[in-house]
């Protein structure tokens, strides 16, 4: 099984393939905080972070787009008052890529 935190974002290219469904439950076993999701017929990394209050979702967030930025591979992510909402999936591969999976568990590794 790879190891998803100390892995690292590769580039993906108009063609790479999405994972299998095979491959995304092993990877799942990995974070288990994460659920798996559709929204627009696209399968997506969930999770909901909380927080005591406003103050600490936002430094989250920013810690979280620092990493994302060195990785150069971005969530969706939704601030509210105590909680932040992240999704992770590859719009060039129109699902999951292991590079999803790889920021899952080091976003889990920043709580």
């Amino acid at each position: 099984m790879t190891n998803l935190t100390a892995g690292k974002c590769i580039p993906c290219r108009k063609g790479d393939p999405a994972l299998t469904n095979a491959q995304i439950a092993e990877l799942l076993l990995q974070i288990p905080a994460w659920e798996l999701i559709q929204a627009d017929d696209i399968p997506r990394l969930q999770r909901v972070f909380k927080f005591k209050n406003y103050v600490e979702a936002l430094a989250f967030t920013n810690k979280v787009a620092m990493t994302a930025e060195k990785e150069d591979h971005h969530p969706l992510m939704v601030v509210e008052w105590g909680r932040v909402t992240v999704q992770w999936w590859t719009h060039v591969v129109k699902g999951l890529h292991q590079n999803d999976f790889v920021m899952a568990a080091k976003m889990d590794e920043m709580v």
